[in-house]
């Protein structure tokens, strides 16, 4: 591939954009981005050949956006020289397309940092910056985020994500434009226009169970199924989830009565079905703003509120959860001498 400073920038996106039109893009977006919301677009950007094409489609289909977009590239110092060479290719891209830059790093950096621990920094950074992110997240990623979570027993809410359009941290948006399109076809597509890319080699590392699904699992699968529409029946089946999430979502949220004390009132919950229990109950939490509760210890308060068990738990933070008769509280619990 030839050098980001040799490329037309410019001609490469219109290329790109000719190539993969808008309605090629997930809907849900599209209608979100013609909604007539002219907040500022923050670009997930890493320089990578998702975040490339992403840049290159909202240039070239929202024009009356450009002004408006503000490309962001995180470094998190962790590939020495590689990492900062990321840095400027994405400086030399936004310059040559007029788009506002900004490059953070990541200060407290460390060779052993969990890919957790990686993002969340990333995130942290993005919000300082926009409310409004979109990021590159395509049908491979859909797949690979199934799988992941499967092998963590997720619900229904963690199987629907990535989502195309998702409500993010105070009045924030994430958006996902191409997850209607497979990893390997937008790199065809951005080589036939002339674009190049940045490759991140600790992509083919082991070191991230992401890394361990694409490379072993998910190739696999599709070997497998032998099935080319493999990756979209697994959109699909996340698209239906989402669906299921939400009615479930607007169902507990209508039968969820939280009391000017905090308290939760249970007689409306015991008939209905445990799905609904559960979000009654993810909701009382979160209206305590009680965060980090693990599953085992919120199963155990679910089968007991279920059970109508007058007893208590702890939630953490010095508190607990008091199930009785008819509602759940929140206490402080007792100081031990």
């Amino acid at each position: 591939m030839k050098p980001a400073s040799r490329v037309r920038w410019r001609e490469v996106a219109e290329e790109l954009g000719r190539a993969i039109p808008r309605d090629a893009l997930h809907p849900a977006v599209v209608k979100w981005a013609e909604s007539g919301k002219r907040r500022t677009w923050g670009i997930a950007f890493s320089g990578g050949a998702d975040s490339v094409a992403l840049l290159l489609l909202v240039w070239a289909h929202w024009p009356a956006m450009r002004k408006r977009l503000h490309a962001l590239h995180f470094n998190h110092r962790l590939r020495g020289r590689a990492s900062d060479a990321d840095a400027r290719f994405c400086r030399t891209v936004c310059r040559s397309l007029g788009v506002r830059f900004t490059c953070g790093k990541w200060k407290q950096a460390r060779a052993d940092a969990s890919e957790a621990e990686a993002r969340e920094a990333r995130l942290a950074f993005f919000d300082a910056h926009v409310r409004c992110v979109w990021s590159g997240h395509q049908l491979d990623d859909v797949a690979e985020t199934m799988l992941m979570r499967l092998s963590r027993g997720s619900g229904v809410g963690g199987l629907a994500a990535p989502r195309p359009v998702q409500s993010w941290r105070k009045g924030g948006v994430r958006l996902r434009p191409l997850l209607t399109l497979e990893r390997d076809f937008l790199r065809e597509k951005l080589e036939a226009a002339g674009a190049c890319w940045r490759e991140d080699a600790s992509n083919a590392q082991a070191n991230f169970l992401r890394n361990r699904v694409r490379a072993e699992v998910l190739q696999n699968w599709k070997q497998v199924t032998r099935d080319r529409s493999l990756l979209r029946g697994v959109a699909r089946s996340r698209e239906l989830l989402e669906e299921d999430g939400v009615a479930l979502d607007t169902w507990a949220q209508r039968v969820t009565r939280v009391g000017v004390k905090g308290e939760l009132d249970l007689q409306p919950l015991f008939a209905l079905p445990t799905a609904i229990q559960r979000r009654a109950l993810h909701m009382w939490l979160a209206h305590h703003r009680i965060a980090g509760l693990s599953s085992q210890a919120f199963d155990s308060l679910l089968r007991d509120l279920v059970a109508r068990r007058v007893t208590k738990h702890s939630v953490g933070d010095g508190k607990l959860a008091l199930i009785g008769a008819t509602e759940l509280r929140i206490a402080v619990a007792a100081a031990r001498k």
